[in-house]
């Protein structure tokens, strides 16, 4: 009897467990009825009819991350290179993906890996690195419009390395050392070249402000001998001025005459000491005759006042 309960109880369980279809949220299921598709369960709980009802695929639909092996491609310019990617796809219909192709996890990394090639193809080695977006957005464009009737939707593509080979690297070290030379050359020509146009505008600078120098000192220079003439002219004056004016007074004239002796012994003892022959006018070695001048100059001062 508890044998046939439990035999009983089994069945049952079994028979639920057919019935009963829980789907997790981050899934689809393919039904099949008796062999043939019926339809496709969403997230949640459905009831299948069991021995005729099966579950018969399952999808993940969120985004699925699929690695794409190194693989060589040639470039535009015959430059062997590795590459290898990752792709990012989700499934859209589980339907096309059940029977639209037998794996398309396998179809999108072969895909990806031909097209690939072909992109690199039309590109040469710089640009593959210099255009890798661009590179990308072809590669996604051209494996969504090719995996449209799996039912997949291709939402981006990362190309992850580019490797040449040895050989390549070797010559483009070698490049970029070539390339680094004739970078410093070129500097140190600049730096040579301004240094020689800062020295010759420094020369140029010097020149001119010595000219303004020499030309500003023999202003300074005429506006001085300029003003020394004044002077001496306007002392010249008042000095004529000043003997006019004493000759006018009582004993003025005596005065005058005892300043011109004294002027002219001292000037006759100078010349007399510096010089080895003195030569001297027969009237003017008689001073009788210098004061009889000396008379003649006071009256014509007086005559001119």
């Amino acid at each position: 009897m508890l044998a046939t309960l439990t035999f009983v109880f089994l069945g049952l369980l079994f028979i639920v467990v057919k019935l009963v279809l829980i789907v997790p949220m981050k899934e689809v299921c393919i039904i099949e009825r008796l062999g043939k598709f019926r339809a496709i369960m969403q997230p949640g709980l459905h009831f299948l009819i069991p021995f005729i009802d099966r579950v018969a695929y399952r999808h993940e639909t969120r985004e699925q991350v699929l690695d794409i092996p190194s693989q060589s491609c040639i470039s535009r310019d015959n430059i062997q290179i590795e590459v290898d990617g990752l792709v990012y796809i989700q499934v859209m219909d589980g339907a096309k993906a059940s029977y639209g192709i037998e794996d398309y996890r396998r179809a999108c990394v072969n895909l990806a890996q031909t097209t690939m090639r072909s992109e690199i193809g039309k590109l040469k080695l710089g640009q593959t690195f210099s255009e890798r977006d661009t590179l990308n957005e072809t590669i996604v464009r051209e494996i969504d419009k090719a995996s449209d009737p799996w039912g997949i939707k291709m939402l981006r593509y990362e190309v992850r390395n580019i490797t040449p080979s040895a050989n390549v690297i070797h010559t483009l070290e070698k490049q970029m050392e070539a390339e680094r030379k004739k970078r410093a050359e070129i500097t140190l020509a600049e730096a040579d070249k301004e240094s020689t146009i800062n020295l010759s505008e420094g020369e140029r600078q010097e020149a001119i402000n010595i000219s303004e120098g020499d030309k500003q000192r023999q202003i300074n220079e005429a506006h001085g001998f300029a003003k020394e003439i004044e002077i001496l002219t306007q002392a010249t004056a008042e000095g004529m001025n000043m003997i006019a004016k004493a000759s006018m007074t009582p004993g003025g004239d005596k005065a005058i005459k005892m300043r011109l002796l004294e002027q002219f012994i001292k000037q006759t003892g100078s010349i007399l000491k510096t010089a080895d022959v003195s030569i001297m006018p027969a009237e003017m070695a008689k001073l009788e005759g210098f004061f009889e001048g000396m008379d003649k100059v006071t009256q014509t001062v007086q005559g001119a006042k």
